[in-house]
C-alpha cells in the first residue's frame, strides 16, 4: 500500500464529514476542524446529496488538501465506487449491501483504502477472512444507539470485545453513538480506534472535541 494511504498504529480517530449534520456553507470549516483535531482518516458521507453536489464537495476538499497535502489524512468517500474511481488518491467505504469488497478492490487497484461496515459476529468474521489486501479496515457497530442510523440495533460492547479478542490482521474501528463521554468504555472493551459523527460535528469547537475523544481513548 502507498505510504500516504497507510492506516498506522497511531490512527485512532476516524472523522466523517456527514452532510446530514453540516451545512454546505460549513463544509470546509468542519473539514479543517477534523484535520486540526487529529483525525487520521476523513470520510465524506453525503447520502442525501446528488452526485454533482457530492462531487463538488469532494473537489472543494481536495483543493484545500492539495495546498498542504502532507498534513492532511487520507480521504474516503462513502458508498460511491464510481466517484472514488475518478480520483486516484481517494478511498472508498462500503456497507454490507453495497459493492462487494473484492469487486471494489479489483476496480480501484491495490493502493486505495477500502473499508467495510460490519454489524454482527458473522459479518465481522467474514471481513476478517477476506483475502489479504482486500480491505484495509472494517468498522464494527453501531456500538450504541445512534441518530445517524436509527434503524440499526446497537451491537453493544460485547461485539467490540469479541472482535478485539480475535486480534484481526487489519485494523477495526468502532462506530455508532460513540462520544467523548463513552469513548473510554469502548477503549476498555478493546476498541482503541473510533468513529464519531454527531458528537464532534455538532460541537462548537469540533477540533477540541476530536482532541478530547482521542484523549479519552488513552485514559
Amino acid at each position: 500500500m502507498d505510504a500516504q494511504t497507510e492506516i498506522t498504529k497511531d490512527t485512532q480517530f476516524y472523522g466523517i464529514l456527514d452532510t446530514g449534520y453540516v451545512s454546505q456553507t460549513d463544509w470546509i470549516q468542519k473539514y479543517n476542524a477534523l484535520v486540526n483535531g487529529g483525525a487520521g482518516l476523513i470520510q465524506i458521507r453525503a447520502k442525501r446529496e446528488s452526485r454533482p453536489l457530492r462531487e463538488s464537495l469532494l473537489n472543494q476538499i481536495l483543493e484545500v488538501r492539495d495546498k498542504n497535502a502532507e498534513n492532511h489524512p487520507p480521504l474516503i468517500v462513502n458508498d460511491d465506487l464510481e466517484l472514488a474511481a475518478r480520483y486516484p488518491d481517494v478511498g472508498l467505504h462500503i456497507g454490507q449491501d453495497d459493492t462487494p469488497p473484492k469487486i471494489a478492490r479489483a476496480r480501484l487497484g491495490p493502493d486505495r483504502i477500502i473499508g467495510l461496515s460490519t454489524h454482527c459476529v458473522d459479518q465481522a468474521t467474514a471481513a476478517m477472512e477476506l483475502p489479504e489486501d482486500t480491505i484495509d479496515y472494517f468498522a464494527v457497530g453501531p456500538v450504541f444507539a445512534t441518530q445517524t442510523k436509527p434503524d440499526y440495533a446497537p451491537v453493544g460492547l460485547e461485539l467490540v470485545k469479541w472482535v478485539a479478542s480475535q486480534s484481526p490482521r487489519v485494523p477495526f474501528f468502532c462506530i455508532g453513538g460513540i462520544n467523548r463521554e463513552n469513548a473510554a468504555l469502548v477503549a476498555e472493551a478493546g476498541g482503541n480506534r473510533v468513529v464519531t459523527v454527531s458528537d464532534v460535528l455538532q460541537a462548537e469547537d469540533t477540533a477540541a472535541a476530536v482532541i478530547d475523544t482521542i484523549r479519552a481513548l488513552g485514559s
